[in-house]
């Protein structure tokens, strides 16, 4: 699983998240952003509205939460999610856990123990290339 802090530098830099059942999620602030939460019918459930996503909370026995916006929540790709948004940019994993993608026509290595993370670093790249 990738930090909160990558979560929120991919997010910065323009991820956009749509949550899915599946979705790992923290409330984004600093205090409690410890407890991870999955998106689910069962606990928590996309509620969609023309004001924006709602995520509610259902029988949550840790919080008193009823619900959260998704612009409260901080989105922690899985590192199939990742994968999947490197797009043709990605070239492979390797042992070791490194990364290879093609950004702006170069192809460069992200090496990380932790998978996830490494696709997250070079993701992030991507993106910031992107905007460039």
């Amino acid at each position: 699983m990738i930090t909160v802090e990558l979560a929120r530098a991919l997010r910065d830099a323009g991820l956009r998240w749509h949550p899915d059942t599946g979705d790992r999620f923290v409330i984004d602030k600093a205090e409690v952003d410890d407890d991870v939460y999955t998106v689910s019918e069962m606990t928590v459930e996309r509620h969609d509205h023309p004001t924006g996503t709602v995520l509610g909370f259902n029988g949550t026995t840790e919080w008193a939460l009823d619900s959260v916006t998704a612009d409260e929540s901080l989105w922690l790709p899985r590192e199939d999610q990742l994968r999947t948004l490197l797009g043709p940019a990605f070239v492979s994993l390797t042992a070791g856990c490194t990364v290879t993608a093609t950004i702006d026509g170069e192809r460069r290595e992200f090496t990380d123990p932790d998978a996830a993370e490494a696709y997250g670093a070079a993701l992030l790249a991507y993106i910031e290339a992107s905007l460039a």
